[in-house]
């Protein structure tokens, strides 16, 4: 199968006397043919055959959406049929591919020697000692299917049956906002001009890598103080606290304390094994609590709350009140919203990428195609892109190195969505095998090879970050804070879900990973952390990849998004779709989101 190309498809289209000067046909035709899995000679037959019995039809994207509707996606049904019913279908491996495919050229160029060159002939480049590739094989390396065959990165690799077959394509499983008659395109035109920055800025933000495994216990510890001294600070004046007192000092009267929640063992935290630490300032010591008291409570090991109550002895706390952390304010731009100002349209996906029976990356060509039909403005991909947890990976069961296998994702992403023009934005995993800093905070993917023109489409952020996308603040963080949190949390509340109470303690403690000590996967830096890993703002959006199940809530005003994963297991997964508008204070100072809608789609 030779390369598609823009010029291909132009001199096939000459030869037919059809006239094109409009460059976005062509890179659609282009589009059609990587989806589809045809060459440029096939689709503009197949254009020619379909317009004259449309009565001459004009070239026009409209007609092109019409043409992929009425024969390329029947014609990509019947093909996969006919997969299905080939009783001795197998999976090549690189090698037999390559073998067979100099076979088919060696037999080509024999005919050709004894054949008369037909008409149009000439187009077809020549084999000689020079240049010995043909266009066959550098196919190879061209289409998104091609660059991301299984047979390209393990011998042994066959597509996911149970993918292959899963039910419910495109079925909606979360709907939030107003989705009512809602139109998921993006703005119209590639780019559109959509405004994408880090919130942070270049100076404030992780870019680049750094010495880890150097730190020492005494930093960690201040570190900690800090933490609580901050968040204290804000309690102590949302509350009108005039001082805090000793965590061990007896006293006969009621007293206001202030500290971080710990457990007294290496346990996991229980209403018995509660700790008060308090920091420096109130004594720097522990204290037991006694809960049995307070009506409600949430707690997890690493949060910081004040409480109030009877420490007589000394010895323990028998809490009365508990206040939690206040949330930071919400981003305020200065940028006033105009009259006929459009929503941007979001589409948010986690990996893993591939199935875990199969190291094929089926389901990112599939996310491919949902993004050149859908048309999103900004497409944030959240990794494992190359996963370490996936059997053929940890078993080496590869013939390129992690990462090539990576190279190729993103060429395959980049180039497959090169029509829509949307914003791509990369953040690493530390499942991330191909990415050589298994640490927390994560600096950013490192792509060299990628051109001036595709620079200009990607954006590599770290791990957690906050963005700015035409006014509104989204925090991102590809780590399972939700499933780290959920099995450390304890709590004594009515009507509350978990997933609520997690998001919001995360947003009070102002963190994008709260939880201390953290689990043993997550390898945290703590001075990093304290620069990189702390919320700036209450974000309008969060984002929060989970293995848990997705959801779309709002959380004290902040829209909190769990898109799921791409793949569960064997089968498909989900990704999740937002419209966002900048918002404007109302008259009276009331808030509005600028999330209008949002819905987590099953792939």
């Amino acid at each position: 199968m030779a390369a598609v190309t823009v010029e291909t498809i132009k001199s096939e289209l000459e030869m037919f006397d059809i006239a094109c000067q409009d460059e976005s046909i062509v890179d659609k035709m282009l589009e059609q043919c990587i989806c589809n899995r045809i060459q440029g000679d096939e689709i503009v037959l197949e254009w020619v055959a379909f317009s004259t019995t449309k009565n001459g039809l004009k070239l026009s994207l409209d007609t092109l959406d019409q043409f992929e509707h009425e024969v390329l996606n029947k014609k990509s049904k019947s093909k996969q049929s006919f997969k299905r019913d080939e009783p001795h279908n197998r999976t090549r491996d690189i090698h037999s591919l390559q073998d067979l495919i100099k076979a088919e050229e060696e037999e080509e160029n024999l005919l050709d020697s004894y054949s008369t060159p037909a008409k149009g002939s000439q187009k077809r480049a020549l084999t000689t000692p020079e240049h010995p590739h043909s266009k066959r094989s550098a196919a190879l390396l061209s289409s998104p299917s091609l660059l991301l065959s299984p047979a390209s990165f393990s011998p042994s690799a066959t597509p996911s049956q149970k993918y292959s077959q899963r039910g419910a394509k495109g079925e909606v499983v979360v709907s939030f906002g107003a989705v009512q008659g809602t139109r998921w395109a993006g703005r119209k035109g590639p780019g559109s001009g959509v405004q994408l920055d880090l919130l942070e800025g270049p100076e404030d933000t992780l870019r680049c890598s750094y010495k880890f495994m150097f730190q020492r216990l005494r930093d960690v510890r201040n570190v900690l103080t800090e933490k609580i001294e901050e968040l204290g600070e804000g309690l102590r004046s949302h509350f009108n606290i005039e001082e805090f007192s000793p965590v061990s000092l007896p006293a006969q009267d009621s007293i206001t304390v202030l500290g971080q929640v710990c457990c007294d063992s290496n346990g996991k935290l229980n209403a018995q094994s509660v700790l008060l630490e308090a920091g420096p300032e109130q004594g720097g010591q522990q204290v037991p609590v006694d809960l049995s008291e307070l009506r409600e409570y949430s707690l997890f090991p690493g949060q910081v709350v004040v409480m109030e109550g009877m420490n007589t002895t000394g010895r323990k706390l028998v809490a009365s009140k508990l206040h939690e952390a206040v949330p930071l304010p919400f981003y305020s731009s200065e940028v006033k919203q105009e009259m006929d100002e459009k929503p941007v349209s979001v589409l948010v996906a986690c990996g893993p990428y591939t199935p875990s029976d199969s190291l094929t990356y089926d389901p990112l060509l599939d996310l491919i195609t949902v993004i050149v039909r859908d048309r999103p403005d900004v497409c944030l991909l959240l990794g494992p892109f190359v996963d370490s947890k996936h059997e053929q990976i940890e078993k080496a069961q590869v013939t390129e190195t992690f990462e090539a296998i990576f190279s190729r994702c993103v060429e395959s992403i980049v180039e497959g969505t090169k029509s829509v023009g949307c914003r791509l934005v990369f953040v690493p995993s530390q499942r991330d095998i191909h990415h050589h800093h298994f640490i927390y905070p994560q600096p950013p993917f490192t792509l060299p090879d990628l051109s001036k023109d595709q620079a200009q489409r990607v954006t590599l952020v770290p791990d957690p970050c906050t963005l700015l996308i035409e006014g509104v603040t989204f925090g991102l963080t590809s780590t399972d804070i939700l499933f780290h949190m959920g099995a450390e949390e304890i709590s004594c509340i009515t009507g509350s879900d978990r997933f609520s109470r997690i998001l919001k303690h995360m947003l009070t403690q102002r963190s994008y990973y709260p939880l201390y000590p953290p689990v043993e996967e997550v390898n945290m830096d703590y001075e990093k952390f304290q620069s990189y890993g702390q919320m700036p703002l209450t974000p309008d959006v969060l984002i929060i990849p989970s293995e848990l199940r997705y959801f779309i809530k709002d959380v004290i005003g902040c829209i909190c998004v769990n898109p799921g994963r791409l793949t569960k297991g064997q089968v498909g997964g989900t990704y999740g779709r937002l419209l966002i508008q900048r918002s404007s204070p109302l008259e009276d100072g009331k808030r509005v989101s600028p999330c209008l809608a949002g819905q987590v789609v099953k792939i």
